[in-house]
């Protein structure tokens, strides 16, 4: 199949890759520009795998103010270089990650961070429910353990799906934005911030 110019340009548009990246992920997949996503996007993950033990010193922090000043919210995303911290790409995802945050509050940044005494209070919630409604001991821990991983889930940020397209997760996208940038990115904290709370 004749990859045109057109193709590749839309392909770069839907994904902000290369043009050479476009280019061969069209033609490995014969012009069919939803396999040629999946494969800019399976490369992306190859790069994020490779690049995660990388330093990440360089990075901004970035801030959302919403509701009249009564939520705040601060996120430090971190990269390798100074370059690539000043990107259009890589200060609007720290700003979508601030938002996303002011909006969905996560506990934790990953599952490993939250705190046990939450994930255990939760546990003896989902026990005494199933226990409630007459389930075999056996049955009982089956539906904890996947009641526990669903939360963990919802409230941990990499695992969230983004607010602004929930056919996303945050690690997904920060993934892409690896793959983009061609070097490691990471979130490194965040804190929310609203009066009365």
């Amino acid at each position: 199949m004749n990859i045109t110019s057109q193709m590749v340009k839309d392909l770069r548009d839907k994904t902000g890759a290369g043009m050479m990246d476009c280019k061969k992920a069209l033609s490995e997949n014969a012009g069919d520009m939803e396999k040629a996503i999946d494969f800019l996007r399976q490369k992306g993950l190859a790069v994020a795998a490779k690049r995660a033990g990388r330093a990440t010193s360089e990075g901004v922090i970035e801030t959302y103010i919403h509701a009249g000043g009564k939520l705040g919210v601060m996120v430090e995303l971190n990269c390798e270089t100074d370059f690539v911290a000043k990107t259009d790409d890589f200060r609007e995802f720290a700003r979508d990650v601030a938002m996303h945050v002011a909006a969905a509050n996560p506990v934790s940044l990953s599952r490993e961070q939250v705190p046990a005494d939450i994930v255990e209070r939760e546990r003896q919630i989902y026990v005494q429910q199933a226990l409630d409604s007459g389930k075999p001991a056996n049955i009982v821990e089956k539906m904890v353990v996947g009641k526990i991983d669903r939360y963990l889930s919802e409230i941990c940020l990499l695992e969230q799906q983004f607010v602004k397209n929930p056919e996303k997760s945050i690690q997904d996208m920060l993934t892409e934005l690896i793959g983009k940038m061609g070097e490691n990115v990471s979130i490194r904290r965040f804190v929310r911030f609203q009066v009365g709370v």
